[in-house]
């Protein structure tokens, strides 16, 4: 099962806070991680935070950062691509989104997974709305 998580779901995998179980189990059933291309920054730039707010030590921000990049070596990530950003438009029109969750939405739909995994609200309606399956974490 081709799965995809946004940065809000796929963080919780590193991060423990609500949602973090359900993340996991779905990473655990999936034949196939997908990503957006933002993704990696969005999660990176969480780690920072983490980081700078002294929630991590920079030990602990390494080792996040080395398990994410481990993780995704054999993920599908999307590209930001002409389907992606017509995906992501016609999203936008179609819902409240902010930009970076539409290109989500968009890379989801281009890539055709079985499975969309987020923390959003919005952003699952939106996924529910273009007919796929949604996970609310």
């Amino acid at each position: 099962m081709r799965v995809f998580f946004d940065s809000s779901a796929f963080v919780k995998r590193y991060v423990r806070e609500e949602g973090t179980d359900v993340v996991l189990s779905w990473c655990d059933q999936a034949t196939e991680l997908c990503l957006s291309g933002i993704a990696l920054p969005e999660i990176v730039s969480a780690f920072c935070r983490l980081l700078r707010e002294d929630l991590v030590s920079p030990v602990q921000y390494r080792h996040l950062k080395t398990m994410l990049m481990a993780d995704i070596s054999d993920a599908a990530i999307c590209d930001l691509t002409p389907e992606v950003i017509r995906h992501s438009i016609i999203s936008l029109e179609k819902n409240v989104l902010r930009g970076m969750d539409a290109i989500h939405l968009g890379s989801a739909l281009a890539l055709k997974v079985d499975l969309f995994v987020s923390a959003d609200a919005r952003q699952c309606d939106a996924a529910t709305q273009a007919g796929l399956r949604v996970v609310q974490v």
